[in-house]
């Protein structure tokens, strides 16, 4: 026992001894190098929180957005509550429509979501109804832009440099990209909604975490890219030009040979018999859901025209929140036809119009679709069945 004391008494002596012997005052908290040791680099190495998604779960960025998943959700539900395709969104995440996701978990937008509608196109249509006297006429009052609902605001896009966009590759870990760029994999699960085990999959896009310096640049990327189009990390990538774009198209002069056929009369006759016409000929991105989109959304291209489904009278012209021309066309027995997203309208209030006359066109851009709903009176009803 007295050995063990003796023994005891040295190790106390020499570590006095030590800590004498050291300049400055003593690293309580370990921050300086005692021993070799410091907390400095996790201290810098601390991140901000991620910010809050809108009412939709978007999250928009200068460069790009991002949809925040919510529990149960698959990528359609998230497809559709943005107003994207569902194969579009799950093929450019590498996942298939109907994959589950994490509460929390960050999917990559194809492309810009516009602000969701806060227009009430029922008080709309109905006002447009109430407006209609019974004796057919029209009445060419003006009628006052419709008002937003109280339907919650997006959030604003957040302050501060925009956080980089890690795509993973073959044989990356949650880990090794976390030490790329030096920030905490707890914090790159945090902000992107990893699991407890931090798997990630290859081509999955992470948001990398905002802190206070620079991340580091990858050698293969700056091999692929042109130095003139290289920005710095967290200031977000320029979109690459297309290979059809960097050299123009030959002009051509072409004369036909002879007077082309009239070929009116061998046009399909599914349309002519259907109730309603399309609007615009292109492909239908959103399906009708009540409650939750009144109409369908029909996707072609910037500038097609918009036509009338149906012969009757222009009883409206409007415009949304962020002031899109919103029309309505009542037909006889008080069905009524809406369309939005819409530009260069043709038509006047009190005009009538016939069946596949042009009465606008598409806008430009990545919002080349038009909201058409079909009311039945005060209600919506699914526009597909008219169509065929």
């Amino acid at each position: 026992m007295r050995a063990v004391s003796k023994s005891a008494v040295a190790a106390g002596v020499a570590s006095l001894a030590f800590l004498a012997g050291c300049e400055g005052p003593i690293d309580y908290d370990l921050r300086g190098n005692v021993g070799g040791f410091s907390t400095a680099d996790a201290a810098q190495a601390a991140t901000a929180n991620r910010p809050a998604p809108d009412a939709r779960g978007v999250i928009t960025y200068p460069n790009y957005q991002v949809a925040v998943a919510r529990r149960g959700d698959t990528v359609g539900d998230v497809a559709a509550r943005v107003g994207l395709p569902a194969a579009e969104v799950a093929r450019f995440n590498g996942l298939q429509a109907a994959d589950q996701l994490r509460d929390g978990e960050v999917v990559a937008l194809p492309r810009t979501v516009s602000a969701a509608s806060s227009v009430d196109i029922a008080t709309i249509a109905g006002t447009a109804i109430d407006a209609a006297p019974a004796d057919g006429s029209v009445r060419t009052s003006t009628l006052e832009p419709a008002q937003p609902t109280a339907a919650p605001a997006p959030a604003p896009a957040p302050a501060g440099p925009e956080p980089i966009r890690h795509k993973v590759k073959r044989g990356e870990t949650a880990y090794t990209i976390a030490r790329l760029y030096n920030v905490p994999v707890d914090a790159l699960a945090e902000w992107n909604g990893l699991g407890s085990d931090f798997t990630v999959r290859e081509g999955q896009f992470l948001l990398i975490p905002i802190k206070n310096q620079a991340a580091p640049r990858q050698e293969a990327a700056v091999a692929t890219v042109p130095a003139t189009t290289i920005t710095q990390p967290g200031q977000g990538s320029p979109t690459p030009t297309p290979p059809s774009a960097t050299q123009p198209l030959p002009d051509e002069d072409i004369k036909p040979a002879e007077p082309a056929p009239d070929v009116t009369a061998e046009a399909p006759t599914t349309q002519s018999n259907s109730a309603l016409g399309l609007p615009v000929t292109g492909t239908i991105i959103r399906t009708y859901k009540k409650g939750s989109n009144e109409g369908i959304d029909i996707a072609a291209s910037p500038g097609s025209p918009v036509n009338a489904a149906a012969a009757g009278t222009v009883a409206a012209i409007t415009a949304d929140a962020d002031q899109v021309p919103i029309i309505v066309v009542k037909h006889n027995s008080d069905l009524l036809t809406v369309y939005a997203n819409v530009e260069n309208i043709t038509v006047k209030k009190g005009a009538r119009v016939k069946r596949g006359q042009k009465i606008a066109s598409l806008r430009g851009g990545g919002n080349a679709y038009v909201h058409f709903e079909v009311r039945k009176g005060f209600e919506s009803v699914d526009p597909e069945p008219y169509l065929r």
